[in-house]
């Protein structure tokens, strides 16, 4: 449902990440990223400012660097489905959304557990459905690079396919209203499961009935094909990577097409990119602080680790403010099974080293500025809360997203100047809720009931 004025209505996530150069730790007054405390304050301030879910990001191993842990990203946070279960019992209505791999995990013993998350929370719960197809996350499982690249995404459907099959396999009204039924579970309510192929092998009856809403939400990311294929098969939300706005167009029209495809209406799928943003008084305040926050997600040190996983040498003697490094990158191209750098970058190396080379050369780049200019993770909007909030309306009601998942660059700053700098202004606009219309995720999304 939508607000009384029937404006389409802006749904927000926050993604939590976890690692990566996105989340300033080094800030004197950044808090500490695996207390609980931490991540207590920020679901409960998303859920004054009527957020629709809290994401957390999980990787499987910690992140390396020319085979080292590169210490410079967080780690150590604690498992998502856990700590959101904890959260649980401190917050009332935001979603929370555990990010969990279905390349190297089971269907039985995964759907069992964000069922759990489910049930705890009355029916909060989502599954933000991620692949690898790396031989270094799979080195934590003794399974090495077992799947194929292309495959990924086929064992992903059949995972995702059991995991549901498994979900539904409890009737509604199988467990019994009061003690005087004859039994706590009517006969014959709970089903057996069974799938049998290469990829996905189980046979399994589900041990928790369903909640409130019935399942968890299913959210996937991905651009690719077979990323978007899926997401139009099996998720109630996508993320993707599209924030400029003709980008945004051209992705949700693909994706309504694909929905089509699959016999699936366009409002039984919320689009909400990933998106960071910097708020400032004026423009020139916000451009300021943007510019601040680039510099310190690229600092020196990063800046000549980004380089060393394309130069595959230690360049730590090389001054990151100085020219490029003089000598050659090795021969071999990036390691695939790094698992942090983006595909079409694993190949044709020299080639995108040559390139940098000669955009340092014309522009005068040092390393970090080059650094900066073609590393991820530019703010996607950029404003006054009055003036993004004008670009969001005009983004929602003309359906190039349903909304935005936000990655926040410093906590817990980001988070409350979103809330309480962007929220009214959005409120104003009559494109963002006033109040919580339901209690479980599916409500707060708007999607179709199961």
């Amino acid at each position: 449902m939508t607000e009384q004025n029937s404006l389409p209505q802006l749904h927000l996530g926050v993604f939590f990440t976890g690692v990566g150069p996105q989340l300033i730790w080094t800030d004197p007054e950044a808090p500490s990223h695996t207390e609980f405390e931490t991540f207590v304050g920020i679901a409960q301030s998303l859920e004054r400012g009527l957020f629709d879910a809290f994401f957390l990001g999980e990787g499987l191993r910690v992140r390396e660097n020319r085979g080292k842990v590169f210490d410079l990203d967080v780690a150590g946070r604690p498992d998502a489905i856990t700590q959101l279960s904890a959260l649980a019992a401190v917050t009332e209505r935001i979603g929370l959304v555990a990010t969990q791999n279905t390349t190297y995990n089971y269907p039985a013993d995964l759907a069992r557990r964000l069922a759990s998350l489910d049930l705890l929370s009355d029916g909060r719960a989502g599954w933000n459905i991620v692949t690898t197809d790396n031989a270094w996350t799979g080195a934590n499982f003794r399974h090495g690079g077992w799947l194929e690249h292309e495959r990924r995404y086929e064992r992903a459907g059949q995972f995702v396919e059991a995991a549901k099959e498994l979900w539904a396999s409890w009737a509604p009204d199988a467990v019994a209203p009061d003690g005087q039924a004859a039994s706590w579970a009517r006969p014959g309510s709970a089903g057996l499961v069974e799938r049998d192929s290469d990829l996905v092998r189980l046979r399994a009856t589900a041990t928790v009935p369903g909640s409130r809403q019935g399942r968890p939400v299913l959210f996937q990311a991905g651009d690719s094909d077979g990323g978007r294929e899926l997401a139009a098969r099996h998720a109630d939300v996508v993320f993707s990577a599209n924030t400029e706005y003709a980008k945004a167009v051209a992705y949700a029209a693909d994706l309504r097409d694909r929905l089509a495809r699959h016999g699936r209406t366009p409002d039984a799928l919320r689009i909400l990119p990933g998106a960071s943003v910097v708020l400032g008084d004026t423009a020139a305040d916000a451009e300021e602080k943007a510019r601040w926050v680039r510099g310190e997600q690229v600092n020196g040190v990063r800046a000549l680790a980004f380089l060393e996983q394309y130069w595959g040498t230690d360049l730590s003697a090389y001054d990151p403010d100085g020219p490029l490094p003089d000598i050659e990158p090795s021969e071999g191209e990036l390691d695939p099974s790094r698992g942090t750098i983006s595909i079409e970058r694993r190949s044709g190396k020299q080639a995108l080293i040559r390139k940098w080379r000669d955009l340092a050369s014309e522009r005068g780049l040092s390393i970090r500025e080059l650094v900066l200019e073609v590393s991820p993770g530019h703010p996607s909007f950029v404003g006054t809360p009055s003036a993004v909030a004008d670009e969001w309306a005009r983004y929602v009601t003309t359906r190039a997203v349903d909304g935005f998942n936000l990655l926040p660059h410093l906590l817990p700053a980001s988070v409350t100047d979103i809330v309480d700098k962007l929220v009214p202004e959005l409120q104003e606009r009559g494109v963002y809720r006033t109040a919580y219309r339901g209690t479980t995720l599916r409500e707060h999304l708007d999607l179709p009931p199961l």
